[in-house]
Parts: structure tokens; sequence; C-alpha cells
């Protein structure tokens, strides 16, 4: 299934590799029909956008947006958790998942990573893509809800994520995420909050303290295979 490759390579840091690449994601998603006229043209407007600016600008866009905005986190879990420890048992149940699979990755990006979890979508039958899709479906919700609030044209592919969920999105866990430790704060006392070091611990097991890792900086991000 392209379309769910394709979703994570537009949700991905933009790269040389994904510019070149956009005529053939386009392709793919018009030529799958997975998505509805409305979502695809939704979906185009990002890869419009991405086509027509200078690929410094459309990093800094990104880099912006996912990198500097905790609330608008590409890793599923942090929305759910934070840094709690459970949010490492969780990830390490989906890495269990992604091996049941046959799914394997490099250790750059964490499993709850949304173009990683795609490609693995892009994977396993539809069906079951689908099911493993719903459980994620409440937060990539939260996060169009608030891309679209910003005029973001990102707000495209999450709006397609959720589409293709088996399950329609459940408002009680909407409300959750929205009033979660990620919750969509924009005051300089929020970033002043997220930006604070996080303080040393000692003692956790070595799988717990790499599921539960700072995001990398992007100048270490590692390219998304394009479609």
């Amino acid at each position: 299934m392209l379309t769910f490759k394709a979703l994570g390579a537009l949700s991905a840091y933009p790269t040389e590799d994904l510019i070149a690449a956009l005529p053939d994601i386009r392709a793919a998603l018009f030529a799958e029909k997975m998505l509805t006229p409305p979502l695809l043209s939704a979906v185009d407007e990002l890869i419009e956008t991405l086509s027509s600016c200078e690929l410094m600008d459309a990093q800094e866009r990104y880099v912006d947006l996912f990198d500097r905005t905790k609330s608008l986190s590409l890793h599923l879990y942090e929305h759910v958790w934070g840094d709690a420890g459970e949010r490492g048992q969780a990830m390490i149940r989906l890495q269990t998942v992604y091996k049941l699979h046959g799914f394997s990755h490099t250790a750059s990006e964490l499993p709850d990573y949304v173009p990683l979890f795609c490609e693995f979508l892009s994977l396993i039958p539809e069906k079951a893509a689908r099911a493993v899709l719903s459980d994620a479906a409440p937060v990539i919700e939260v996060l169009r809800e608030r891309l679209a609030k910003r005029g973001s044209p990102y707000a495209g592919v999450t709006a397609a994520l959720v589409s293709l969920s088996s399950k329609t999105v459940d408002r009680a866990a909407l409300e959750q995420i929205t009033k979660g430790a990620l919750a969509d704060d924009d005051s300089f006392e929020a970033l002043d909050r997220a930006w604070e070091e996080e303080p040393v611990t000692f003692g956790a097991g070595d799988a717990a303290k790499s599921a539960c890792r700072p995001n990398a900086a992007p100048a270490n991000r590692a390219a998304k295979a394009p479609v």
C-alpha cells in the first residue's frame, strides 16, 4: 500500500531526495485511490508547497513546526505519556509488533515516529494496517487540529491518515490527549518549559533509556526512503 508510505514520506523532514520523489509520491496517491478527492487535494497542497519553495525554507518551516513545538511532536507516545515510564513500555510493545511482522529499522528514530510508523503500515495487510492505525488515530487527529489552526499544509497529511483508520476517532480520547502533558500552548512560558534541560537520572535499563531519549537534532535526521 503505497499510500501509507507516501504519507509517511511527506511527514518526514524535507530532503533533496524527498523533493525529487514528489512527482512519484503524487502519482502513487492518485493511482491507488485510497483517499477521497478532497483529501487528495489537501495532500496535494503540501506537495505543491514543497515543490515550489527553497529546500532550506521547507526545512526551516518543518523544524519550527515539529521540532520546536512540542505539542506538534511526531512521536505519538509523547502526547499520551510525555516522559513517563509508561512511554518506554509502550515503545517496547510497538517494537515487538514491528518484529513480529518482520519489520526492522535503524536506531536513528524511535518506533513511534509518524513517518516510520507509516512505513510499517505500508508493509502489512490493509485490514491490519487500518486496525493498528486506529489506536494512533486520536493523537493524529489532535495533530491535525493543531496544524489546521496554524494554517499548515501538513494538516492534509494528518487528515488523510485519520481517514484511513478502521474506527471513528474517540472524542473522549481526544479530550484526554488535548488536556495532557503536551497541551497546545505557544506562550513564552510554555516554550521555556519545553526547552529546559531535563535532569540526568541513573539506574534505568538500556531499553527504557533509549525509548525515552529526547528527539534527535534536525541535523542528525536520517533521510526517509522516498516512494
